[in-house]
């Protein structure tokens, strides 16, 4: 059977792409800005034959990106983005007051809208972080859906739409990380699926903290990191089988942090006042800097600072150590194939700003059933 086509905007280093993948669908295009980016998405076996259109998603057009995908206009195929999300952080929310800026916090959000505008795709998927539902009072994300949903135009350029934020440890993710979620469906394909009584919805939760309702428990840390060598901090383990398990480097003072910190209840408030950080002395905010990750949880939310020790709670459970980049992966559900290049900088980028794998896996799974339902498969 013909696979179902998929493009991934704004793909980053493949997570995506990956979990659309595994959910069956085939990937032809892509569109990335960052070349290392774009050469760790080339660099995987599963995505070395994507199209991938490296450039600014301001000078593309959705013509274009059809072509590159080998679709035409009438075709059942999804089109995935995650547009860029730092302007819709906690952080930086908190600065998203002055109306002058607005434009430039909804730039990417807004070319995301464009495309699809151009091509009408059958259906979208789009993820981001929660903050996109408060940024400015919510306006833009309101403009983006009522812009989507069109009402009045035909139903071949109007869009009927789900969202939500979920926590993709929810979904297998051993992450206890949130995520805005929002699927669309073209109103004429949505007619299609009434006939068939078929509706759109978001994917169902597969776990939970306890596991209760036939699901299982969240996935842990000491489980994701299960079948790994030790290693001591600034070492690289090198085998055929184990690839990309290497971290940090650390100070003696840091690891006497780490040891007392881990013994007394894995934060940095366990610490004697002559090992506590001069700019900790009058600031008690960020709790999670120098943090140890607890095994019987799910890991916090990995960010692009998460192979740095100094940047959140991402010490070690049992090892006087910040996590490898293979420990992180696992976190944000890549495979053990995948490879990330040599750089600690440029791999906790790519890991931080990656969407779980498992989170788009179970979101394709949706938008899989409903297209096969549809083509009577």
């Amino acid at each position: 059977m013909k696979k179902i086509k998929a493009i991934d905007l704004f793909s980053g280093c493949g997570g995506v792409s990956i979990g659309l993948t595994q959910s069956g669908f085939d990937v032809t295009c892509a569109v990335e800005i960052d070349d290392a980016a774009v050469k760790a998405y080339k660099g995987y076996h599963l995505l070395k034959n994507v199209n991938v259109i490296k450039g600014d998603i301001c000078d593309i057009k959705g013509n274009e990106i059809l072509k590159a995908a080998g679709l035409r206009t009438d075709d059942l195929y999804l089109l995935a983005g995650c547009p860029p999300c730092q302007k819709f952080s906690m952080q930086n929310r908190r600065n998203n007051s002055d109306e002058k800026d607005i434009d430039e916090v909804k730039k990417l959000l807004m070319q995301f809208k464009r495309i699809i505008k151009e091509v009408y795709p059958p259906f979208v998927l789009m993820e981001n972080v929660p903050g996109i539902k408060s940024s400015f009072d919510g306006r833009i994300l309101k403009e983006f859906i009522l812009d989507l949903e069109n009402e009045g135009a035909v139903n071949s350029e109007r869009y009927y739409v789900v969202s939500s934020v979920v926590n993709a440890a929810d979904y297998g993710v051993p992450q206890l990380r949130k995520r805005f979620v929002l699927h669309a469906v073209r109103c004429d394909i949505l007619e299609r699926m009434k006939g068939l009584n078929l509706m759109l919805t978001l994917p169902l939760p597969t776990h939970s903290k306890k596991g209760e309702n036939g699901k299982q428990k969240w996935v842990t840390v000491r489980e994701t990191f299960e079948g790994l060598p030790k290693i001591k901090a600034g070492e690289r383990y090198n085998d055929d089988k184990i690839k990309n398990h290497y971290c940090a480097n650390l100070s003696d003072k840091n690891i006497l942090r780490m040891r007392i910190i881990r013994e007394n209840g894995g934060t940095r408030t366990a610490l004697p006042q002559k090992l506590v950080l001069k700019c900790h002395t009058t600031y008690s905010g960020h709790t999670d800097v120098y943090g140890i990750m607890n095994p019987d949880a799910p890991a916090p939310t990995m960010t692009g600072g998460c192979l740095s020790y100094s940047k959140g709670r991402f010490g070690h459970p049992f090892e006087d150590r910040a996590i490898s980049v293979r420990e992180a992966a696992r976190i944000q559900t890549f495979p053990d194939d995948y490879v990330f290049g040599e750089s600690l900088t440029k791999a906790a980028l790519e890991i931080g700003n990656a969407v779980p794998i498992k989170l788009v896996q179970a979101s394709g799974n949706v938008f899989m059933e409903l297209i096969l339902q549809l083509m009577g498969k």
